[in-house]
């Protein structure tokens, strides 16, 4: 992949969380401070895909959790109605880059079902707890994303 952009469109807060992960390699960032929000010093990677309409990379820190080798993520967006446009993104192209800290890698992302995904959600509820409550502000069922290391 060629080098992701940060979207202007994501919050000041996100774009600038980005650039310190980059600037230190994660030193500044990798835990990242949500207490404001109910979710204490959370785990971040940064998460690296294609857009699906521009065809361009596009970079943004999300929460982790670990299992068996890899990398989880949720499709949150806060409980909004419709899915973050990343998941939309890895949905469309699953092959992703990921950095956790200075280790960066490739990435195949799939979609958990069934009891994998029920394990996940609640180990990644006791990593952030606030996912809770934006399962039950939505209709969909908010997806636990596995990136699996290539």
């Amino acid at each position: 992949m060629s080098d992701p952009e940060i979207s202007a469109k994501q919050p000041r807060w996100v774009q600038d969380h980005t650039r310190r992960y980059l600037a230190t390699d994660g030193k500044d960032g990798h835990l990242f401070d949500l207490s404001s929000v109910g979710g204490g010093s959370v785990p971040t990677l940064l998460l690296t895909t294609i857009g699906r309409h521009t065809a361009k990379p596009s970079l943004l820190p999300l929460i982790y959790g670990e299992a068996n080798g890899a990398y989880v993520i949720v499709a949150s967006k806060g409980g909004a109605p419709n899915h973050p446009a990343w998941y939309l993104n890895l949905v469309a192209n699953p092959k992703v880059e990921i950095q956790v800290l200075d280790k960066r890698s490739s990435a195949i992302a799939r979609v958990a079902q069934g009891q994998e995904r029920a394990d996940l959600w609640r180990k990644m509820v006791a990593i952030y707890a606030p996912y809770t409550d934006y399962q039950a502000k939505t209709a969909r069922e908010i997806p636990v994303v596995v990136l699996d290391p290539v």
